[in-house]
């Protein structure tokens, strides 16, 4: 029997299939017996996904975060097809392509000043994982091989494999790995929602600097880089923050000489309302790891950025072993070099980032009418990503527990309506690719408002 009305037999057959032999990511599986129906898809158009029966669901979440401008774009799509019939992968070890070499020059161009040098890698987590390995390897190289440790922040989330996984700080994912894991040190999150009566956001953000600076005071022999989400920290409930944590824990990582790791994965390429986040405090990191919207979201890839000063401490001769020797078979890949190409073009051509601010106005209008359902609480938003929380009690803070599980309620029942939202726990949140028009904002929010209702009305 189907778990949802719109089933049908196309999607039953491969939904089985699938089940049979799939091990999906972030999934505890038995959910798929019972709670959680797979939809299987067979195209895509702009915010929208259809499945084997025809029925069409508005991605509220670009995949994942991924997706800039829409499923099926013809020219992400042209881009890759072009590039098909001339070169597809080739080791990048001793060679070098057109795709590459122009995506890093591009990329350079409009990255934070003095970011020169891309190092390539597959995925978000191997950027973070070149970036810690890069940092530490740096202070061996420069005679400072006291500096081993890794700073990071309350609530955050930067990868799943290991090394991501320690400078992380979201317990759901971290804990039962805990012994597998190096020891980093955790600073308090900058998180405006903490303000004390009469705090703003900036408030907040130089209070929680105080414990960071006397981390770093204590510690900074020892430390070798800090690693930040830049404004929002997206798998840690999309939590914001101010600027003015970002430029004041620039001058404290330059004060103490300490690398600034910026993770844009999620928030890059226009997310919070300019191309990286970064550039609304003004700041340039030593490292800054970007992927998911890199290439729209059509394939993988993630690029690490470094300035000459880190480049220079590898540059040697071969013999005294200071390369940084670190590798992914796919590194470079000509296909995904060129559809991020295709995709920095788009922001070069067409007035992405302005045409976003005036849909995150829209999206900011129509979610304002949440704000007064009695279990809805922390309406937060950051360029194109809004968030809330749903809670038991909004005058105390109560929340519901997670065994409850009202975020997947939310998540079925706006499934049932056309719209894919992917709660975090009780935590409703929209990220929706850049070409959503207004009339299709309007329609993902009042879903969710239903969704929300129907997930709290016991």
């Amino acid at each position: 029997m189907s778990l949802l009305p719109f089933g049908g037999p196309l999607n039953e057959a491969l939904a089985t299939r699938d089940l049979a032999h799939v091990w999906h990511p972030c999934t505890q599986m038995k959910d798929h017996e019972r709670d959680m129906p797979m939809i299987p898809l067979r195209r895509g158009d702009g915010v929208w996904l259809e499945d084997l029966e025809g029925r069409r669901y508005l991605d509220a979440i670009s995949s994942w975060w991924v997706n800039l401008f829409g499923h099926a774009n013809p020219r992400l799509g042209g881009a890759i097809k072009a590039q098909l019939d001339e070169l597809e992968h080739v080791i990048f070890a001793g060679f070098t392509h057109e795709p590459a070499v122009q995506l890093a020059e591009e990329l350079v161009r409009v990255a934070p000043p003095g970011l020169t040098r891309c190092f390539f890698a597959d995925n978000g987590s191997a950027a973070i994982e070149v970036a810690v390995k890069m940092s530490f390897h740096y202070w061996r190289n420069r005679g400072q091989a006291r500096k081993t440790r890794f700073v990071t922040l309350a609530n955050s989330y930067h990868g799943e494999t290991l090394g991501a996984l320690a400078v992380g700080n979201v317990a759901l994912y971290k804990d039962i790995y805990a012994p597998l894991l190096m020891d980093v040190l955790t600073a308090p999150s900058p998180d405006a929602s903490a303000a004390e009566p009469g705090e703003s956001a900036a408030d907040v953000a130089r209070r929680q600097m105080i414990p960071m600076r006397a981390l770093l005071a204590r510690h900074a022999e020892e430390i070798a880089g800090v690693i930040v989400e830049p404004l929002v920290q997206c798998a840690g409930d999309m939590r914001m923050y101010h600027p003015a944590y970002l430029r004041l824990l620039r001058e404290a990582c330059d004060e103490f000489g300490v690398h600034l790791i910026a993770d844009e994965i999620a928030v890059g390429f226009g997310r919070t309302g300019t191309l990286f986040a970064c550039e609304q405090a003004g700041i340039s990191p030593d490292l800054m790891c970007v992927s998911k919207g890199l290439t729209g979201g059509y394939l993988p890839l993630s690029i690490t950025l470094a300035g000459e000063e880190i480049y220079d401490a590898f540059y040697d001769e071969y013999a005294k072993l200071r390369a940084f020797l670190h590798s992914h078979s796919y590194t470079g890949n000509a296909l995904a070099c060129a559809v991020a190409r295709e995709t920095l073009r788009i922001f070069a051509e067409e007035p992405v980032i302005e045409r976003n601010r005036g849909l995150a106005a829209h999206l900011a209008r129509a979610a304002a009418p949440l704000a007064d359902h009695p279990h809805v609480a922390g309406i937060r938003q950051t360029g194109m990503i809004l968030a809330l929380d749903m809670v038991k009690d909004r005058a105390t803070g109560e929340t519901y527990d997670f065994r409850e599980r009202r975020g997947l309620r939310v998540y079925r029942h706006a499934l049932e309506r056309g719209i894919l939202i992917r709660p975090i726990g009780n935590v409703v949140y929209f990220m929706p690719p850049y070409v959503i028009s207004p009339d299709e904002i309007d329609l993902m929010v009042r879903v969710a408002g239903e969704a929300i209702e129907a997930a709290t009305c016991d």
